[in-house]
């Protein structure tokens, strides 16, 4: 990589389409990338603050609506940097709809903007530190990957046990989607998939759910890193990072912005007592 890539991370004069630019990690990732020098086009249900080149409204929950958007937002190709990033929590939404925005909303999206993603090009999303069970549902995870996200919903009204708060589920199943299918996308189009799985983070996401979790669990999570939650910004920080083309040999990568927790809880290092059941 040319050293004059840093300027801008290689992110100046790049195309980029991202989810959730209207708030939270978001809205930080949108407003950096504006400032690294690419051109942003934001997809959100809520119209954004943060200066862009485009918006298109777009429902993560209803298919036909993703559809509607990446019609739309394909002609903005070809597109340098993808990134589907729009969450939300179970209790906002319950946990089916926080099944299907999070994970089959998520994956139709991209899927659907792929053959607009140039060859060579980048696609991140964000899992999360309740996804640190996939290994242990491995066998279902899989076998829910294996089906078209229009399908998804189907299944879990079929299974509903499987189903859990929809939140760690659909976080484990992009966690094993992304290690999975950026096998076939390196290989074919030398596109990079990765993602962030983020802690407990200061964003309007997070208050609310502190609402629902309480404050006994607010009070037991560590910060070891920080002594506090990062910021959006900071976590943002971390997914430009990691999708900047500087990272040319990273790809089926899950990088974990959870100052240490998920890590320390393994090794012993962290009591587990802040984390909740899945």
């Amino acid at each position: 990589m040319n050293p004059g890539a840093l300027d801008g991370l290689g992110y100046r004069g790049a195309t980029v389409v991202i989810t959730g630019g209207a708030s939270g990690m978001g809205e930080a990732a949108a407003r950096l990338l504006g400032e690294l020098g690419a051109t942003v086009h934001i997809a959100d249900i809520a119209e954004p603050k943060v200066a862009c080149a485009s918006f298109t409204h777009c429902d993560l929950g209803d298919p036909a609506s993703v559809s509607a958007a990446t019609a739309k937002l394909r002609a903005v190709g070809p597109i340098d940097f993808l990134f589907p990033i729009a969450g939300v929590p179970p209790h906002a939404v319950g946990p089916l709809t926080c099944m299907q925005i999070n994970y089959a909303g998520t994956r139709q999206f991209t899927e659907e903007m792929l053959p607009a993603v140039k060859d060579g090009g980048s696609v991140c999303l964000i899992t999360s530190t309740a996804a640190r069970g996939w290994l242990h549902h491995l066998a279902e995870n899989l076998e829910i990957v294996a089906l078209d996200p229009s399908d998804v919903r189907g299944y879990y009204e079929a299974n509903p046990d499987k189903l859990r708060d929809g939140y760690s589920a659909s976080k484990e199943l992009l966690t094993v989607w992304i290690h999975q299918a950026s096998i076939k996308l390196a290989e074919q189009r030398r596109i990079r998939l990765n993602g962030i799985a983020p802690c407990a983070t200061g964003t309007a996401f997070m208050v609310e759910s502190a609402k629902v979790l309480g404050q006994e669990f607010m009070d037991a999570y560590p910060h070891p890193l920080l002594g506090r939650m990062p910021t959006g910004e900071e976590q943002a920080w971390s997914l430009l990072l990691l999708s900047s083309p500087l990272n040319a040999a990273v790809t089926g990568a899950v990088l974990a912005t959870d100052q240490g927790n998920v890590g320390g809880t393994i090794t012993g290092a962290l009591k587990p007592s802040y984390v909740r059941p899945s």
